[in-house]
């Protein structure tokens, strides 16, 4: 038996080796190919970075995605078309902007497999399916507004997925381990080529749509098997940021389907000249801190945790609106519409292609 369960280590181990040094290969080999290809991400009035970087380095997501579904097929197949879709569709975007209906209808295409794959359709009735396609659709698009600087999705999307493993080893299974293993082998060789002050490579929307359905995918699987939407929460800081900056524009009467740079993290590193990775490490340790609390009170009492929870949203948007204190005051808050006017920055659907 302890043979048997070595050899079993052992062949797990060579099998992680190998998919972190084929997906190393596969990214190093993609940015060259990008390089002559000219996919590139150009900076411009409203960008958060100042030199020409290639574009769609996110696709290691996806990659991981395809080993990880053709060593567990058929139960992933659903999955896998999902990840597809949304990852075709969104390199399509970063190469050649495409109209956002079709960007949206394959949204709503991706979310229905998964819906499908999950059995959602034979769960909730007709108007909780309804509610539940335009927030998981919302959260996709909300995810890739948020790729702006160098190592926010990265690191992101690694803080969620570490503590959704210990969750799924720790408390309750809800997932293979592999499921997770293979998105934070991505997050981890994305990060290598991104986490640097000059990034070799943005993600571009490939990489933040396919980062963000994965994770979509886990929270929806946890959310089944232990009945409970207090999983949501750990997507707290993107959810404040995106949904505050949404209220902030529509107070100011903006088209919120034009790019900005009225984010926090945006504020923060163009506005108070913070680092990209000082401002994405703490995006990430803040979303891990809040992910830990969540999990230590369910353990203890579902009421509890949802009580902190709101607490938690609470706090986090009494921290966004440090926004409005300008720069060179201390104490003075500044008026709401600051941040509010950046000048041009071109199509829609630049924003969530890495504009870092």
């Amino acid at each position: 038996m302890n043979i048997v369960s070595c050899q079993l280590v052992s062949h797990h181990q060579f099998l992680y080796f190998l998919t972190v040094a084929n997906l190393f290969l596969a990214t190093f080999l993609y940015i060259k190919a990008a390089k002559r290809c000219c996919i590139f991400d150009k900076p411009n009035g409203r960008s958060s970075h100042n030199y020409i970087t290639v574009r769609g380095g996110g696709i290691v997501w996806w990659l991981a995605a395809v080993m990880y579904s053709l060593l567990y097929l058929p139960e992933s197949v659903y999955f896998l078309i999902g990840i597809t879709l949304i990852s075709g569709i969104s390199f399509w975007d970063d190469i050649s902007s495409l109209p956002n209906r079709i960007r949206i209808i394959i949204h709503f295409l991706a979310i229905s497999l998964l819906f499908y794959g999950l059995g959602i359709f034979r769960i909730l009735p007709i108007g909780m399916i309804i509610l539940a396609y335009v927030f998981f659709v919302g959260i996709l698009n909300a995810c890739n507004f948020m790729d702006g600087i160098n190592g926010i999705t990265g690191l992101y999307s690694l803080a969620i997925l570490v503590a959704l493993q210990y969750v799924n080893l720790k408390i309750v299974a809800f997932a293979p381990p592999d499921f997770i293993n293979f998105a934070v082998f991505a997050c981890i060789v994305f990060l290598f080529f991104n986490f640097r002050n000059k990034a070799k490579c943005f993600a571009g929307d490939i990489g933040s749509m396919a980062v963000s359905f994965w994770i979509v995918t886990l929270l929806l699987q946890l959310m089944l098997k232990t009945q409970s939407v207090i999983w949501i929460l750990f997507l707290t800081v993107y959810g404040v940021d995106s949904i505050c900056t949404l209220l902030h524009r529509l107070y100011l009467r903006q088209n919120i389907f034009e790019a900005h740079r009225m984010h926090f993290y945006q504020v923060l590193t163009n506005e108070r000249g913070i680092s990209h990775l000082k401002v994405s490490a703490g995006y990430a340790l803040a979303q891990f801190v809040i992910c830990m609390i969540i999990i230590a009170l369910y353990r203890w009492s579902l009421a509890a945790a949802g009580i902190v929870g709101v607490g938690m949203l609470v706090l986090c948007c009494m921290g966004y609106l440090l926004k409005f204190i300008p720069k060179s005051s201390k104490g003075d808050i500044g008026d709401i519409g600051d941040y509010g006017d950046y000048g041009d920055y071109g199509d829609y659907g630049d924003y969530g292609s890495g504009p870092q």
